[in-house]
């Protein structure tokens, strides 16, 4: 009787064995009638994700890649087939991305919308929809850092051909020469600084006042030329009248006159200069009177050779 109890223990516990991995078979195999495949395809490494890994959508846990294989018509194509729940909202706008999951490292397919096209995306087993995967944060940082060491490894080359002997030799010259322009200016400075001061001085507010009486004078002393100006205009106007006028009372029929008298008075002129000369060589004359002319050829007295 005791072997019989112990034989059905024995049979009792290999069914539940049974049972418990026929459980574990279907909870690690996952319900096939509920997801759908779907094929990222990618350019990128993807070191670190394996069949098995998550897919996530937005955070969420919705499948599990399920294969992983080059693409036979482009070796340079990697495509991982994912199995999604079908109640997950893809979209033709739904793009993947790689992303690790804390320090473990274990990577993880990411799903993410982009919004631009909200058309969803219908399954199709027998051809699978692809996604397409753009680059991790990983990669993203990777091109970056490489390519900020392109850069300042082409701007440690110029910088190297800026500062090159020749260069450093202009440069100090050119300090040096600042360093002589400052001290050459110096002294202008210093003068300007004391003109400045001078015309600090000199536009106080006493003679700035004093300025602006005077601009005050200014306004009627030009009105007051202003008037000068046309009454010498008036003046010119009548004079070129006169001029003009050829009547017995005009300026015109004063010229013949005007000439007489200039005639008399330089032949007046020419007999007073005469007399003036013959006073300045005899002054005696004018006690005496006149001396006598000296006589002339075939005159008595006349002396030959000028002699007086």
């Amino acid at each position: 009787m005791e072997n019989k109890s112990h034989a059905f223990a024995a049979g009792l516990f290999a069914l539940l064995l049974v049972a418990a991995m026929l459980l574990a078979i279907y909870w690690l195999g996952g319900d096939k009638d509920n997801t759908h495949d779907y094929i990222v395809v990618t350019k990128q490494n993807i070191g670190g994700l394996n069949p098995q890994a998550q897919v996530r959508y937005r955070g969420i846990r919705v499948g599990k890649v399920s294969d992983i294989r080059l693409d036979p018509e482009d070796y340079s194509n990697i495509l991982v087939t994912i199995s999604v729940n079908e109640d997950v909202p893809l979209t033709r706008g739904t793009i993947a991305r790689l992303n690790y999951q804390g320090v473990t490292g274990l990577a993880h397919i990411l799903l993410l919308e982009t919004g631009k096209d909200m058309e969803p995306l219908e399954p199709n087993d027998e051809k699978p929809p692809h996604i397409t995967m753009i680059p991790s944060l990983l990669d993203e940082l990777g091109e970056t850092g490489a390519a900020t060491l392109r850069q300042a490894r082409q701007l440690m080359v110029s910088a190297n051909a800026m500062l090159s002997e020749e260069n450093r030799q202009h440069l100090t010259a050119t300090l040096a020469n600042l360093e002589s322009a400052s001290a050459n200016m110096k002294p202008a400075l210093e003068n300007l600084n004391g003109t400045m001061g001078q015309m600090k001085k000199l536009l106080d507010d006493r003679n700035i006042k004093n300025i602006s009486v005077a601009a005050g004078e200014v306004g009627p002393l030009l009105a007051e030329t202003r008037l000068l100006i046309n009454k010498m205009q008036a003046a010119t106007d009548k004079l070129d009248v006169a001029i003009g006028d050829p009547s017995a009372t005009g300026a015109s029929a004063l010229m013949p006159r005007l000439n007489e008298m200039a005639t008399d008075f330089s032949m007046t002129s020419r007999q007073l200069s005469r007399v003036l000369r013959i006073l300045e060589d005899t002054p005696q004359g004018l006690v005496f009177g006149a001396p006598a002319l000296p006589p002339g050829p075939g005159e008595p007295g006349f002396q030959t050779g000028g002699a007086k």
